[in-house]
């Protein structure tokens, strides 16, 4: 189990919660890292490099995800939107695919679930494939839902043990890891880790029934209210294959922005009140949400990245901007010295701060499609201390000079992803 971080820094022999073996073996191999931790979570950053964004307070993913798989005993699973490696070598997924042969060397049964997605690269699913004891299974979540056009299995997250679980922004892409600006929490929360487990059993079940042609049964005939007197919770999306200790994501999201009195602090890839498949159809649920705090005298502090630039959402940021107490930023991010690197060099991270006390961290972004119709997961911590140390990112990231205020008079060009 983790320690009490109360926030500060520590160095990693102190800090790590799955045994002092394996704390010692991560401070031999990384004598520089640090963690912030408060009880129960370590929060988990990935930054593009070639930025000022660097934060020594924090470990990133490449860090953590080996130590994570590499204190398996029993078991890993994964639920991935895709699988993407480089072919060159050296690139910070390598560590991740290495430390996973391991684990399935040494007995530990590894479960992959990836989205039915053209995102994958041929040569990741080659890599997965061939470690022992790894199965991989890939999904078309459109067949799940199937009333709903274009659900998708966005979710990122991983089990180990069913004792600990990671759930953040990050893909499990090689660019991830190295060029986009990512946010994910590590925890032993038994709540959480339960319910991610359960969510990952009924889908890994789900993949089978399609498999064999055969329907998926419905969970739940409305959605359900999450556990808001834990100090943190789960909640996902759709809420039709949530299992019952899991809330609704979408509701849920709508109901703490309804008690902010404040600040509203977001940090998202793109948001749009509109469905991203075709055809088009109006998403107002969060878009009223946020409108309704401004009325109420809530300061809201949006940050997208430029890929959020295109139209129509273009259209509708600057609409959602005129609400006076709206202030709505986009964050370009410039190409790393190596050169060109293709769907990345961006924003990624999903998470939001209200009043500097609560967190909100998952893996959807803001608009139709995702946090109703995709598998998604979200976590919400009611811990100031990690609030406000991912306030301190998003105010970073804001008075950065990668950030600019969203310009209504400006004809916004399409984005180059």
């Amino acid at each position: 189990m983790f320690r009490a971080g109360g926030g500060q820094r520590k160095d990693c022999m102190t800090s790590l919660g799955r045994g002092v073996l394996i704390g010692l073996a991560l401070c031999a191999a990384t004598p520089a890292a640090h963690a912030f931790t408060v009880p129960g979570f370590e929060l988990v950053y990935s930054y593009p490099v070639d930025t000022s964004l660097d934060r020594p307070e924090l470990r990133t993913a490449s860090v953590v995800w080996p130590e994570l798989i590499a204190s398996a005993r029993r078991r890993l699973d994964f639920a991935e939107f895709y699988v993407a490696v480089s072919t060159k070598p050296g690139e910070p997924i390598d560590p991740v695919i290495d430390a996973l042969r391991q684990a399935g060397a040494r007995g530990v049964k590894i479960r992959f679930l990836v989205q039915d997605s053209k995102a994958s690269s041929p040569e990741g699913l080659v890599r997965l494939r061939a470690i022992p004891n790894l199965e991989l299974r890939v999904i078309d979540y459109a067949k799940v839902h199937p009333l709903v056009p274009g659900g998708i299995l966005h979710a990122k997250y991983i089990l180990a043990d069913g004792d600990t679980a990671y759930v953040g922004s990050q893909n499990f892409d090689w660019r991830s890891l190295k060029h986009i600006h990512e946010l994910g929490l590590l925890t032993t929360d038994q709540g959480i880790v339960g319910g991610a487990q359960a969510i990952f059993e009924q889908d890994w079940k789900a993949q089978a029934l399609i498999a064999k042609g055969k329907s998926v049964p419905v969970l739940a005939k409305r959605p359900r209210p999450a556990e808001t007197t834990r100090r943190a919770y789960l909640v996902a999306s759709p809420w039709a294959y949530d299992p019952p200790s899991v809330g609704d994501s979408q509701s849920e999201l709508a109901r703490i922005i309804g008690t902010a009195r404040q600040e509203i602090a977001v940090q998202l890839l793109d948001y749009s009140p509109l469905t991203y498949a075709k055809p088009k159809r109006f998403y107002p649920p969060i878009d009223n949400a946020l409108r309704d705090a401004a009325v109420r005298g809530v300061k809201v502090k949006l940050m997208v990245s430029h890929w959020n630039t295109d139209k129509p959402a273009i259209d509708h940021l600057k609409s959602l901007s005129l609400i006076p107490g709206i202030e709505i930023r986009v964050v370009t991010i410039p190409e790393a010295k190596e050169g060109p690197v293709p769907f990345a060099r961006t924003i990624h991270s999903k998470y939001m701060v209200v009043d500097g006390k609560i967190l909100w961290l998952g893996t959807s972004n803001w608009s139709g499609g995702y946090l109703d119709d995709s598998r998604n997961l979200e976590i919400v911590v009611k811990d100031e201390v990690l609030a406000k140390e991912a306030a301190s990112i998003h105010a970073q990231l804001w008075s950065s000079l990668y950030s600019k205020p969203l310009d209504i008079s400006l004809d916004y060009p399409n984005p180059r992803k």
